[in-house]
């Protein structure tokens, strides 16, 4: 009884342990920042500012932005375009103009051909007359 018992319980691990592997993304883009939100603390009404996000492909295959698009018509995002390759740099910039007063907290999604999905930037502060 003991045999069949450590049998089963063998098998039931290697199964487990072949589907856990079959979920492992395979080598491909991957966005790797180093920042993900900023603070620019206090603003100034009607005055846009930027943040610079900076990333390094540090996958396998050449990385693609498919798009940048902010949460609001008040968030503005622009990114690198074209391939950037394994090891190399890209940038999405992200300006906000305050048209009112206030604390603020907004995103950025970035779409690109990645292993680990869409990422979410964000920007935040207080504006203020």
């Amino acid at each position: 009884m003991k045999k069949y018992l450590a049998f089963f319980t063998l098998a039931a691990a290697l199964v487990s342990f072949n589907f856990n592997t079959l979920d492992e993304p395979t080598a491909g883009a991957v966005m790797s920042w180093d920042l993900t939100e900023y603070n620019f603390g206090q603003i100034e009404l009607n005055k846009p500012v930027t943040a610079d996000f900076k990333f390094q492909n540090s996958g396998a295959t050449p990385l693609v932005i498919v798009s940048a698009k902010g949460s609001c018509g008040c968030t503005v995002a622009e990114y690198t375009k074209g391939e950037i390759l394994p090891g190399e740099y890209g940038e999405v910039t992200a300006t906000y103009n305050a048209a009112k007063v206030g604390t603020f907290n907004k995103s950025v999604v970035v779409n690109a051909n990645t292993t680990n999905g869409p990422i979410t930037l964000r920007i935040k502060g207080e504006v203020v007359n």
